[in-house]
């Protein structure tokens, strides 16, 4: 739903609702301040959303998500198994512990590393 604003030659200008990620992910019961949090904050997302499983969490409102996948090779007609890691931003209003699975999506840089943020937690 958008809300439009008086143009001034420049096209249509929108505001961003609340709570709209454009994702089909719950929106989480604790609230934070974060700027970088696409909840609460003005962070817009867009590419990829990838799923895995959190490996570290030790950096602040960092955690590292390990992601497996097959490469085909074509010599050998078979395929292996790769496995990569993502640094990711974590808002304050999503808890998530070491073993979890998650959901992630891309938006800007954050950092040199960090090119997505968490936008759900679904468990271990």
């Amino acid at each position: 739903i958008r809300d439009a604003q008086e143009s001034r030659g420049r096209g249509d200008v929108y505001k961003r609702q609340d709570n709209m990620v454009g994702l089909n992910v719950q929106e989480p019961e604790t609230t934070c301040d974060d700027p970088n949090c696409p909840f609460h904050g003005t962070l817009p997302l867009r590419g990829q959303v990838l799923e895995g499983i959190v490996v570290s969490n030790k950096a602040e409102r960092t955690i590292s998500v390990e992601r497996s996948y097959y490469k085909f090779i074509k010599k050998y007609e078979r395929y292996e198994k790769r496995k990569s890691k993502i640094n990711v931003h974590k808002p304050d209003c999503l808890s998530v512990n070491v073993g979890d699975s998650v959901k992630v999506a891309e938006c800007r840089p954050l950092s040199k590393t960090k090119h997505f943020v968490l936008v759900e937690v679904k468990g271990e």
